[in-house]
């Protein structure tokens, strides 16, 4: 039986690939454990700068696995702290983690691309929380990290209808950074990480922690944070680099520390 997870690394980038194909990658507790024992994997490892997760050309995931949960009560689900168990480790990993989806990203492969910290589509991606269809609500964050990502209106209308939106529709509204034709989509996200991963972790784990720190604080909060970070910054041998190259027109040579 092949894998569910496919871990492989391309330089400082890791790059983590769901592959369960005649399922669309739909999510089971063999996926997210796998997704979680390759990110532990990738932060562990100081080599490794930035990650990226995906699926195949037809699907990044098309949603939690309906046969897996379908009888599931409410002492079930309690329980068994279900989705919180295991599915939230994407939001503990301080490095960069970027979605790159092709094809489907329904349901909880929508709400598991929303945990990363940004998203490049390709040309036929598809985004939707169709979960209203079957009786139910998104329950991995879908109908809370989605209004921070589009708005309450458009959050709204995709949650009550359980339509899907295409990519350009999704980059027009904030929720993917970038579109690329489907068959460059990993390649080019593979190099987009490897730039990300060529500079400061230190400094990229501070951008992390300031931009997310803006959706759970006031603006006042979260500018004080900032500020606090920037001046911590100058403590950096990194931050010393970078600006000595800048002013001897050369590139950094970063070290991570």
């Amino acid at each position: 039986m092949p894998e569910s997870i496919i871990r492989e690394t391309h330089d400082k980038v890791g790059l983590i690939r769901i592959n369960r194909p005649a399922a669309m990658n739909a999510l089971n507790d063999e996926v997210i454990e796998g997704i979680g024992s390759a990110l532990a994997s990738f932060e562990a490892d100081d080599d490794i700068g930035c990650i990226v997760l995906t699926g195949d050309s037809k699907a990044f995931a098309a949603g939690a696995d309906i046969r897996a949960m379908k009888d599931f009560d409410y002492m079930a689900a309690y329980q068994g702290d279900f989705i919180t168990r295991n599915w939230e480790r994407l939001k503990t990993c301080r490095k960069p983690v970027i979605a790159a989806v092709a094809g489907y990203a329904l349901g909880g492969g929508c709400e598991l691309a929303l945990m990363c910290d940004t998203i490049y589509a390709a040309e036929n991606a598809r985004f939707g929380l169709p979960e209203v269809k079957l009786g139910t609500l998104p329950g991995a964050g879908g109908t809370q990290r989605l209004p921070r990502a589009v708005g309450k209106a458009k959050a709204m209308d995709l949650c009550f209808t359980g339509r899907m939106m295409d990519a350009v529709e999704a980059e027009r509204c904030g929720l993917v950074a970038r579109i690329f034709p489907t068959e460059k989509l990993v390649d080019e996200t593979i190099a987009i990480a490897q730039t990300i991963a060529g500079y400061s972790l230190p400094v990229l784990m501070m951008i992390k922690e300031s931009v997310n720190r803006a959706f759970e604080t006031s603006l006042a909060e979260g500018l004080l944070f900032e500020r606090r970070t920037f001046h911590a910054s100058f403590a950096l041998e990194d931050q010393k680099e970078g600006m000595t190259a800048f002013l001897e027109k050369r590139t950094p040579k970063f070290r991570n520390r």
